[in-house]
């Protein structure tokens, strides 16, 4: 696996603020903040990928703000302006058992208890109570609540899902 295969996008760079080369951050992250526990950030576009080392953040009335060393103008800021944040996925902190990252998730098969495979997690989605996976394969998209009652087993190894789930639901 390549070093941009083991990345993953974590939100991007949607606007400047000031004049000293902060950045708005849009966050595709539980909390916005926990992005600032990574001190290297990889931001992608068109291509093209810089490396930057985060110098300081804050959250500002729900609104993630970073500083980069090395941008230290608005018009060196704005350049990034659009780009995608990626982290490496060995930056992320270890689960504890039974917890997933979306990431590791997504792309593993889903069969039932008769292993009719049911296709693979396109993506998740929060509904409030708990997590759900959206599931797509030749029975159409398939949503299955991540909980208990429904999911037996998740093989992070062989990237099984196996859940107590019938075509006819």
């Amino acid at each position: 696996m390549t070093d941009t295969q083991n990345r993953v996008a974590m939100g991007y760079i949607k606007g400047v603020f000031g004049i000293k080369g902060w950045l708005k951050i849009a966050a595709n992250t539980e909390y916005s903040d926990s992005l600032l526990d990574y001190p290297e950030w990889h931001l992608v576009k068109d291509g093209k990928t810089v490396s930057v080392t985060l110098e300081a953040g804050k959250v500002v009335n729900s609104e993630l703000q970073v500083k980069f060393e090395g941008i230290n103008d608005r018009d060196l800021a704005f350049s990034l302006r659009g780009y995608t944040i990626e982290i490496p996925r060995e930056a992320f902190a270890p689960t504890e058992e039974d917890e997933y990252y979306w990431t590791d998730l997504v792309g593993m098969t889903v069969v039932n208890k008769d292993h009719t495979v049911l296709g693979k997690v396109s993506n998740l989605m929060e509904t409030g109570a708990n997590d759900v996976l959206m599931i797509d394969g030749e029975h159409g998209q398939i949503l299955i609540p991540f909980v208990s009652q429904y999911i037996e087993t998740v093989d992070t190894g062989s990237k099984i899902i196996t859940a107590d789930w019938g075509l006819d639901y």
